[in-house]
Order: structure tokens, then sequence, then C-alpha cells
């Protein structure tokens, strides 16, 4: 089976307790990276009202939508906070030790 990772930033470009809106496989993913470095890729929309999870404050394992609050796991995509109730999709992230770039696998399966 061919690897379904794509490259879609430099880990330098993302800093601890930020996001940044990439595209992969055509799919619009906040790539977030938490006060303890490790990265997540979440699909970048808010399941609660069509918002950019990317332009949202990045706290802990938590990103927080602006518009209405609800808060999502990095993890697992769960809503944490109101009003949001449904998750948001999660897709594996690997980092290139050599390049120090970020891989986003795209066919992860949807959220449930």
């Amino acid at each position: 089976m061919p690897d379904a990772f794509v490259p879609v930033a430099a880990l330098a470009d993302l800093d601890p307790g930020t996001a940044l809106d990439v595209v992969a496989g055509g799919i619009e993913i906040a790539l977030v990276r938490d006060a303890d470095g490790g990265v997540h890729a979440l699909e970048d929309l808010c399941s609660h009202d069509e918002i950019a999870l990317s332009d949202g404050d990045v706290e802990g394992c938590t990103i927080e939508c602006w518009k209405h609050g609800s808060q999502f796991d990095l993890v697992t995509g769960r809503p944490l906070q109101l009003p949001a109730v449904r998750p948001v999709r999660v897709f594996p992230v690997r980092i290139d030790e050599g390049s120090g770039e970020i891989l986003v696998d795209p066919t992860a399966a949807p959220a449930t």
C-alpha cells in the first residue's frame, strides 16, 4: 500500500501554541503545535458553525473556535465545550527528522 503522507509545512514554521491552515489532499487542515511541542492535524472547520479552527486559540492540548467558544481535543477531535457536540476529523502526523518537514495523512477516516 502506498504511503499516504504528504508534506504540508516545516516544523520551524509552526511555533508552540499556534495553528496554521494547510491543505493536504484537497482538505483544509488546521495544523496545530501544542505548548509541549506536539504537532496535531484536525479538519479546519468547527463542527458547530463552519469557522476555521486555525484562527482559534491553542491552550494545552485543545483548540478553541473564536466565534462561539467550542473547544476541541487536539488528539481525538472530540468537542470539550459547547456549543459543538460533534467531533472534528483528525489526521495522522509524522515529522521527518532529517528535513524537519511535517507530513499529514489526509486519507484518515471521517470523525464519527
